[in-house]
């Protein structure tokens, strides 16, 4: 029997047995419900489970629990309203300078910088604290949303005393104060907990599988069997079978219980052994299914091996493509621009890993999943499990990241909600770090042959992309058809394959395949304007015909630091470059979605089916509606995340802003009517006539405040509505494009809801780059982002969305690399510690300009911009690398011993 712990939590006299091996964070969390505190990495990595112990900052996840006894811990629910004097300065700081996104990090950080500031201001006061000062003292938490600008600018702010009380967000006080409640959060009565056994083979045969003697172990409430129906598993950490028991440690003893007995098999681990000759095949058989890594349709390709492909949708004469550049080759013509580029998996590795929390009773199923689709999960549970869809409802409060990982019915879910049946409780499976890594999801690596060929006149007279993708067991690359979106030529052949092997499958990752395409392409670009002894941006303002991208075109060459870019070669260890990259992605919105403005209670709601993963929906809505009655945002209340709720768009191709904005103005519109009409019973006004501070009447002025306060409560609801025709500088992404493109254009609709929208959001980039030549090493000083994506909904929300975006880029060039063991199929990135993401020291300045126009078709006059703000960085590094040095990247990441072999050679 152990001892007692005795601890102040939170100022509370606490007291536990602690069990053997168990942590503060658990502590915490579990027994005290203090779940603001977060467990990320559980290898006190990531700073997100930080706390003040004796009032010093110590990560929780590291801490064993006997160590507790007899201090004092304040959690980030110690700094609000209840447990202490109301909010630190650096929690309101936080939310004024919008330093969150999703919100998982934030607990972390706001401690870490109260810390931070509490010793700032017993010796410097209200000074300022400089950049790298906050850096330095932040050092050891991560964000995967990338929103370290505002941090530090928060944190400078609040040590100075700069602090002015308006939120950025409506929900930033509750991510602030831990008060946000996500999946892993989520703790119902008589909950259990779940484990997923996985496959320690990359390819075998489920010959036996026998859960009796799991069933049998004290405190084992079910057990389910997960392996498809041809008994196979095609990589290392496919599910096999789940336990549901009374706590994590007894799932797990369980789990060793399970006997299983596989037919191992030959298996091919990467692309190259996929693509021997002779190699098993990964699928085979008449009707393959392999899972997607798209977020589009699948359409029938032929398959050849493990190489399932050509698919060739969006070339245009690509024979002429073939014959020019077989001549340009055969001239030895030094215009011509060929080179093969190579991209490493890039993990998605969101903060709050895949979780669920399934409850089946009575005939009804409650599914709490950190998701980016809501609606479409819930839809994908009825026709799974058989259940009317009344009966079905998916919850997402918070979501704790997410960047293309979390939008299909994942088997974390399906374990849940299997289990949840058998056992009659409610049951929560959570990956840990090592299975997040595993099988979260990642951005497909890839191989792209590109050729590019310049006229002597200085036009574009051909282009031809090959493309291989490799997202493990999965399908659904398309890299090559994306290069043909920005720079127009009559002669493109474009050609996509995806060569599957015994590796787990990719997923969509923020504009997929458009950073890879962008890897290769602008370079590409930059080499031919080498040749051609042409200013980089110039030869792209040529040969890009978009309006708005020549407006950032023209904005990019004004920045002091293109014109004062390097020229010619350099010196000395550390040598500095500029380069440029242009990105081209589509306006994409989602049809069918609904959102509902009402009153209830003397104040204005809105509500719709859609998810907040940090991107700023809540907030979105909000200032959407407030607008149109001159209210403040703060004071609508918004619900989210509810698949019950009006059908709302998923959170995933830039098409959710796009979605609710114009929905939402539609409904508050609607409502004014009605207001109108109620005010003349109400008030008795005689020629009642709305304007946006209010209801102008014979009588004088009834401001929209006076008159949702006093009306009955009411709603209304609007579907997004069309566009009208106002702009037609663009066409449809896939006008031009022949039957292939127009039967895409119709099964995104039909599969995926999507509608494309007239024109294309498009970025400007410009990346500043300090190389060591001695180390190898790669530093981002400054990037400077041209966005041309409309109107922008919150401002301040986009700016935090565009940098972060940029600075997950910035991880792509330089550091994000999954290793896997190329025998095994074993993936050796198994936490954080192992693969690194930008910390907030990786960070450059960010300086970003919005084009605000092009849209005004769309209702509210903005589209998405979450993807387009990443695609142009890699390149843009890659770009500076080479004009800093003169020798040009093919292989992301951008890694020292790469670059050092590159000047050596």
């Amino acid at each position: 029997m152990s001892e007692s712990v005795r601890v102040t939590v939170n100022a509370q006299p606490r007291e536990f047995e602690p069990g053997p091996d168990e942590t503060a964070v658990e502590v915490l969390r579990d027994r005290l419900g203090l779940t603001g505190t977060k467990l990320v990495c559980g290898a006190g990595v990531c700073g997100a489970c930080t706390v003040l112990l004796d009032d010093e900052p110590v990560v929780s996840c590291l801490l064993p629990a006997t160590s507790l006894d007899g201090r004092a811990v304040r959690t980030v629910e110690g700094w609000s309203e209840g447990c202490g004097p109301g909010l630190h300065p650096v929690q309101r700081a936080f939310m004024d300078f919008d330093a969150l996104q999703c919100g998982m990090c934030t607990p972390g950080f706001v401690t870490e910088g109260i810390a931070f500031y509490q010793r700032w201001s017993r010796e410097r006061g209200q000074q300022e604290p400089t950049r790298g000062e906050v850096v330095e003292a932040l050092a050891g938490h991560l964000c995967r949303c990338g929103a370290y600008p505002n941090i530090i600018a928060a944190i400078q702010a609040a040590c100075a005393g700069r602090i002015a009380a308006t939120p950025a967000r409506v929900d930033a006080e509750a991510k602030v104060s831990g008060r946000a409640v996500y999946t892993v959060d989520v703790r119902r009565e008589g909950q259990l907990e779940g484990r997923v056994l996985r496959s320690p083979h990359a390819h075998a045969r489920v010959v036996r599988l026998d859960l009796r003697a799991a069933k049998q172990v004290a405190g084992v409430h079910a057990a389910v069997e997960l392996v498809g129906v041809d008994r196979r598993v095609r990589y290392v950490g496919q599910e096999v079978a789940a336990i549901a028991a009374e706590d994590r440690v007894t799932a797990e003893r369980a789990l060793e219980a399970v006997e299983v007995e596989y037919d191992v098999l030959p298996a091919v681990i990467g692309a190259v052994s996929a693509r021997t000759p002779g190699a098993v095949e990964v699928w085979s058989g008449r009707r393959r299914q392999p899972p997607s890594s798209a977020e589009g349709p699948l359409f029938p390709t032929p398959w050849h091996g493990n190489a399932r492909g050509p698919t060739a949708s969006f070339s245009a004469r690509p024979r002429k493509a073939r014959r020019l550049i077989a001549a340009a080759r055969s001239a030895g013509d030094p215009l011509l621009v060929e080179g093969v580029w190579r991209t490493a998996a890039q993990v998605h590795t969101a903060l709050e890993p895949h979780a669920c929390v399934a409850h089946w009773a009575a005939g009804s199923l409650t599914v709490w999943v950190s998701t980016q689709a809501c609606e479409r999960i819930a839809e994908k549970l009825t026709k799974r499990f058989g259940l009317p869809r009344e009966r079905v409802t998916v919850v997402a409060e918070h979501v704790g990241g997410a960047f293309g990982a979390k939008l299909e019915l994942t088997p974390e879910t399906v374990a849940a909600v299997e289990l949840s049946r058998q056992a009659a409780a409610p049951v929560r499976v959570v990956l840990d770090r090592l299975e997040e890594m595993t099988v979260g999801g990642h951005r497909p690596a890839a191989e792209i042959q590109l050729t590019l060929l310049p006229a002597r006149s200085g036009e574009l007279s051909a282009l031809s992309v090959t493309a291989y993708g490799d997202a493990g067991v999965a399908v659904g690359s398309a890299i090559a058809g994306l290069c043909r979106l920005i720079y127009p030529t009559k002669a493109k052949e474009l050609v996509d394959f995806d060569v599957v092997n015994h590796m787990p499958p990719g997923l969509p990752f923020r504009g997929p395949g458009g950073a890879v395409a962008c890897w290769a392409l602008e370079q590409a670009v930059d080499e031919a304007a080498a040749r051609l002894g042409e200013d980089p941006i110039v030869l792209r303002r040529r040969w890009d015909p978009d309006p708005l991208r020549g407006k950032l075109y023209r904005w990019a060459e004004g920045l002091e630091a293109w014109r004062g870019r390097p020229t010619g070669g350099q010196s000395g260890r550390f040598r500095r470059g500029v380069g440029v990259a242009a990105g081209n992605w589509f306006y994409w919105y989602q049809s069918k979605c609904r959102v509902a403005v009402g009153v209830r209670d003397g104040r204005l709601t809105v509500a719709t089916a859609t998810q907040d993963m940090g991107t700023g929906s809540r907030t979105v809505l909000a200032r959407a509606v407030a607008g149109a009655f001159d209210l403040d945002p703060m004071s609508v209340r918004v619900r989210v995340g509810d698949s019950s709720l009006e059908r709302g768009p998923m959170s995933g191709g830039s098409r959710t802003t796009a979605t609710v904005v114009p929905a939402a103005l539609a409904a508050a519109h609607k409502l004014r009517e009605r207001l109108v009409r109620e005010a003349v019973t109400r008030f008795g006004v005689r020629a009642p006539v709305a304007e946006p501070a209010g209801l102008r009447h014979a009588g004088g002025l009834l401001s929209w405040a006076e008159v949702i306060t006093a009306v009955p409560d009411c709603q209304v609801v609007a579907s997004r509505p069309d566009d009208t025709d106002t702009r037609r500088h663009a066409p449809r992404p896939y006008a031009g494009a022949g039957p292939a493109g127009a039967g895409l254009d119709w099964a995104l609709r039909l599969l995926a809801g999507l509608r494309t929208g007239r024109g294309y959001t498009g970025a400007v980039h410009v990346s500043e780059v300090e190389v060591d030549t001695l180390l190898g090493r790669v530093r981002v000083l400054r990037v400077f982002g041209g966005l041309a994506v409309g109107r922008l909904a919150a401002p301040e929300l986009a700016r935090s969305q565009a940098a972060g975006s940029i600075v997950q880029g910035v991880g792509y060039a330089l550091y994000e690399q999954r290793r896997n063991d190329p025998h095994t199929g074993v993936v050796l990135s198994a936490g954080l510690e192992d693969y690194r993401i930008p910390g907030i020291g990786d960070t450059p300045e960010i300086e970003l300009h919005f084009l605000e126009e092009g849209f005004e078709h769309v209702p509210g006059g903005g589209v998405g911009l979450g993807e387009i703000s990443t695609l142009p960085v890699a390149a843009s590094i890659g770009n500076a690398v080479f004009n800093a040095t003169g020798w040009r990247p093919y292989e992301l990441p951008i890694r020292p011993d790469r670059l050092l072999e590159g000047l050596q050679s």
